[in-house]
């Protein structure tokens, strides 16, 4: 430690329910946000789950829309909202995904209405007052204490259909919540603890996890992870990494959490000569490797995970314009970000290489 500390921590109002069973608590959570008519928010594939979730409240459910899409298209948002207020919903429930919570996000922003979640992957989203919205192929994100949910339920139990490679790209997307928030310009001390300890249990669970599907221990602490991670997300403002996975997902319509699992390793390569200090909490929660960029790399790989853009449905002619779009609008980054840098980490991701910085 060199010299006194000096920093500023904004807690958020964060109230988990976590365990085997959580989701059996629902209705008391519900009743103690004070809400009687809650729209239940799912995608279109979970459904089933989302109803068989809201069964549990019974004459509490004004209706079940099971239209949230990935990234938050302005038409689905307006749908959603627009639902809202025609079953008079006082509240939302968003059960599955980060796509399902996104959607939530923008029902309570626009409508004012609390919202809570039951999270069944490892996006973390449900723990940040980040908000997205994309339109005409522009991802525009924001920050607001409404769009946080009251309380947020994770019950291993909901995610064990989740398939294989669906846990391992959403919980590589947590661990980049973290990584940016080891050197975000206003992270903490808490934050690093909080970064450092999302990563390790989300490393250490994932290969657990995708090995045994019905593994509730692993798929507890992946969840815990996911939390820890999201809540780091939620504190601090992010880089380079969730920069380029905006452009990359609003205007190519990528999938986000592969998204975040192919760049990942690359951003990191970027930037670790300039972040000691992450450099050194990551190689820590890693197992004590030197590069956490290629330990990440490896993870994907142990996992079976994309880690190339290329098999996402990225044209390599598109490499130039995410550059461009990347680079319009500043943002703060440990290393200086330029065009030539920004080709050679997009090139890299795009054919699968091994991230180099």
């Amino acid at each position: 430690m060199n010299g006194p500390l000096s920093f500023t921590h904004q807690a958020l109002p964060m109230r988990v329910v976590m365990g085997v069973g959580a989701v059996d608590r629902l209705a008391d959570e519900i009743d103690r946000a004070g809400l009687a008519r809650v729209l239940v928010l799912c995608s279109p594939g979970r459904r089933e789950l989302a109803e068989t979730v809201a069964a549990r409240l019974g004459a509490r459910v004004a209706d079940i829309h099971p239209h949230a899409r990935v990234h938050v298209p302005a038409a689905t948002a307006d749908d959603a909202v627009r639902r809202a207020a025609e079953v008079n919903a006082d509240g939302c429930l968003a059960v599955g995904g980060g796509s399902a919570v996104g959607l939530g996000k923008i029902v309570a922003l626009r409508q004012g209405l609390p919202a809570v979640a039951v999270p069944t992957t490892y996006a973390g989203s449900e723990m940040t007052p980040v908000w997205g919205l994309t339109d005409d192929g522009v991802k525009r994100t924001g920050r607001d204490p409404r769009v946080l949910p009251v309380s947020v339920l994770y019950d291993p139990r909901l995610t064990v259909g989740l398939p294989a490679d669906v846990s391992a790209a959403s919980g590589i997307n947590a661990i980049a919540h973290a990584v940016e928030a080891l050197y975000a310009p206003d992270t903490s001390p808490i934050v690093a603890l909080m970064a450092e300890e999302g990563v390790r249990a989300l490393a250490g669970a994932l290969p657990d996890v995708v090995a045994d599907g019905a593994d509730l221990d692993a798929r507890s602490r992946a969840q815990y992870g996911a939390w820890l991670c999201g809540a780091c997300l939620g504190a601090t403002t992010m880089s380079l990494h969730h920069k380029l996975c905006h452009a990359l997902g609003g205007t190519l319509d990528l999938p986000h959490a592969a998204t975040h699992t192919v760049v990942l390793p690359h951003a990191l390569a970027y930037n670790q000569g300039a972040a000691p200090g992450a450099v050194a909490a990551l190689g820590r929660a890693l197992g004590g490797r030197a590069d956490p960029a290629t330990a990440l790399w490896d993870l994907a790989g142990r996992l079976g995970a994309p880690r190339s853009l290329r098999e996402l449905g990225m044209a390599y002619d598109d490499i130039d314009r995410i550059v461009g779009i990347t680079l319009a609008a500043p943002y703060a980054n440990p290393r200086e970000v330029t065009a030539d840098g920004l080709g050679r980490l997009l090139r890299a991701a795009w054919a699968g290489r091994p991230p180099t910085g």
